[in-house]
């Protein structure tokens, strides 16, 4: 490697100066531009004295052999031997071993005999031993007839010069290594017009070209026929190069021909004066993501989807649950009219826990879910469970063995949710069971938590099914009872409950045909002393109140009225806002059933009216609508509701807000 222009010049003016000061005082010697260098004894001093004062280079003349002849100050300083130690001696000692072994000091000392100069750089040694990067200049000394009398030495020692470079070279080194291993980014560079110059192993994984199948090729190969008519590769370099970079997401096409979603940054690489050298292009594969994306995107809609379902489904079914509780607070004498009764109470129960549970996966799985802890009896969840699942094992003949510990006890959960986990235990039981078989539910305490099993003597499950059973919409083998139907979705609700209080459900079955055991295992809470719980004394329900019902579904509010009549309340009904502010003007309700989605008016435009009507503040307003998420409930509280019931209503669950709001105050 050579020395800058600058130095060079400076190095050959050196030399120039050192050959006068070799040579009689009687001859003229001329430099390379054919001046004449004057001599004398008064120049030779000064030029000596000039030359042993310069301590950045080493300056020293060889006789024709190769012996030192004269020693600066700056070769002392550079190679460390003092001029008695040198002079005299063979300038190999400079060199490596290596390179005086393979003659390389005679061949320096030929080519400058030949050419009149010699220039190298490589690795040269002071007296100590040590190494150093030289740059080394050698000028044959020729007198007056030509003949050679010795050659002027100028060394210079570059190591940091050296370091420098090595520094430099190895940081380029391991960029280019870094870029090359990159497997997870293509990266590659482009020329101003756009052709490909280099390319990473990141790029060939991505993009299915090797190099030599892409280098030298335009990158718009990589786009879409679409994009390319668009004229989107060429828009792309233009607004880079005018704004420093872009980054575009799109689709993109590999060798094969196939499409990949990408995300591009394209940065210009300028000179200093502000000359577009090229582009840098690094493209990353983001089809996964995107799919990932969708597939978020598409369970949103289909969550809000389900959301709009089952309110429009809770809609038909609360005129239908209303008249069945008339039905049922009726004395009916008929066996067939008894019996079609509690058939329509089994179907309409079981359409609801369908509705329910299709919202409450998407809650679930969207972790929409809040739970309302507090110390549960075991015993108590387990009783609720059974007295709502009853009917459905009845009905198939099933014998329903329930044993339990004597003692209390404790875990702490959401009560209506645990319940909720053993009511689908329960049904799938009852499903999966030929008719006439037998069901037991445990409750046992071991270890630190609390176990309740659900056993069947059912169709059982083949191991490979003892995990995927829980997966969303799969279901068990109907191949020996096709009129059997479902969504699929209870044990995986039943699961996602479980977990989400600390607990797990597992399944476990000797075979096919061999029954099947769900164990619902939850960490034991503490022991509670009686009382700790608190309970609540049953009290008769306060009647003759004045209620208002509000619901633009006619069947839905004339039935609902008929059952507080039913009651023994007094109750009128209006179907749309306006009538609802004229009724309560004349009738000063005690309690309003409201219902939200109304045409017009609906139920909380309808609330901030009814507010400001004389006497109205004090009524208590139940707010009826199809939504019975958290958020759902957030909203009518803040919206200044008392309470908030969800389609179709229970009888039980109204008669509670009722007779809330027939209590007493403090």
């Amino acid at each position: 490697m050579s020395t800058d222009i600058a130095t060079r010049h400076r190095v050959d003016r050196l030399a120039q100066w050192v050959a006068p000061a070799q040579v009689s005082n009687n001859q003229e010697v001329t430099d390379e531009g054919g001046d004449s260098l004057k001599q004398g004894p008064a120049y030779d001093e000064r030029l000596q004295l000039l030359i042993d004062t310069v301590v950045d280079y080493g300056i020293f003349v060889l006789d024709s052999e190769g012996h030192v002849q004269t020693w600066n100050s700056g070769a002392a300083k550079l190679k460390g031997y003092r001029s008695d130690e040198i002079i005299g001696r063979h300038f190999s000692v400079f060199y490596p071993p290596e390179s005086a072994a393979a003659g390389w000091p005679a061949e320096e000392l030929k080519q400058a005999r030949q050419h009149g100069r010699f220039e190298d750089e490589g690795w040269r040694v002071r007296k100590d031993g040590s190494r150093f990067w030289a740059n080394v200049v050698i000028t044959a000394l020729r007198g007056p007839s030509g003949e050679l009398t010795g050659f002027a030495k100028i060394t210079r020692d570059l190591t940091e010069r050296r370091l420098h470079e090595e520094r430099v070279r190895a940081s380029e080194e391991r960029l280019r290594l870094l870029i090359e291993c990159v497997q997870d980014y293509a990266i590659f560079m482009l020329d101003p017009d756009g052709t490909v110059r280099g390319w990473n192993s990141g790029a060939q994984a991505i993009k299915g070209y090797q190099a030599h199948e892409i280098v030298g090729r335009h990158f718009s190969v990589f786009y879409t026929p679409e994009d390319q008519l668009a004229g989107k590769p060429a828009l792309e370099l233009r607004t880079a190069a005018a704004q420093g970079r872009v980054e575009d997401d799109g689709w993109r096409v590999r060798k094969d021909g196939s499409l990949f979603w990408a995300n591009v940054v394209l940065t210009a690489m300028k000179a200093p004066s502000g000359e577009l050298l090229g582009f840098a292009k690094i493209t990353r594969d983001m089809t996964e993501r995107r799919r990932l994306e969708d597939l978020e995107r598409s369970s949103r809609r289909m969550n809000e989807f389900l959301a709009t379902l089952a309110h429009e489904l809770r809609n038909p079914l609360a005129p239908v649950r209303n008249a069945l509780t008339l039905m049922q607070l009726e004395p009916m004498l008929s066996p067939t009219l008894r019996n079609s009764r509690d058939i329509i109470d089994r179907q309409i129960s079981h359409l609801t826990r369908l509705v329910d549970d299709l919202l409450d996966v998407g809650r679930v799985n969207t972790g929409k879910v809040k739970l309302r802890r507090e110390p549960v009896r075991m015993q108590e969840v387990v009783a609720r469970s059974v007295e709502t699942v009853r009917p459905v094992i009845e009905a198939r003949g099933h014998q329903l063995t329930v044993s339990a510990p004597a003692e209390p006890v404790w875990v702490h959960g959401d009560p209506t949710r645990m319940a909720q986990i053993l009511q689908n235990l329960l049904i799938n039981a009852a499903k999966y069971t030929p008719d006439g078989g037998h069901v037991e539910i445990r409750t046992e305490q071991r270890e630190g938590f609390v176990d309740t099993s659900v056993t069947d003597s059912g169709r059982g499950l083949a191991a490979s099914q003892l995990e995927s059973i829980f997966e969303l919409f799969v279901q068990g083998d109907n191949s020996g009872a096709p009129h059997e139907s479902g969504l699929g979705i209870g044990l995986t609700l039943a699961r996602s409950l479980a977990e989400r209080h600390g607990g797990a459900i597992t399944a476990h079955s000797p075979g096919p045909g061999l029954g099947s055991t769900f164990v619902f295992r939850m960490p034991a809470g503490e022991v509670l002393a009686p009382g700790d719980a608190g309970s609540s004394a049953g009290e008769a329900l306060p009647k003759g109140q004045r209620i208002m019902v509000v619901d633009d579904n006619r069947d839905s509010a004339d039935s609902t009225m008929s059952i507080l009549r039913a009651l023994g309340h007094d109750v009128l009904a209006a179907y749309d806002g306006p009538s609802a502010l004229e009724l309560a003007r004349r009738m000063r309700p005690d309690v309003v059933l409201l219902d939200l989605a109304m045409p017009g008016a609906d139920g909380f435009e309808t609330l901030k009216l009814l507010r400001v009507q004389p006497g109205m503040y004090k009524s208590f307003v139940i707010a009826m609508t199809g939504y019975g998420a958290a958020e759902d409930k957030q909203r009518t509280r803040e919206a200044g509701f008392d309470a908030h019931l969800v389609k179709p209503i229970e009888l039980d669950g109204l008669m509670r807000l009722l007779y809330q709001a027939g209590a007493p105050a403090g």
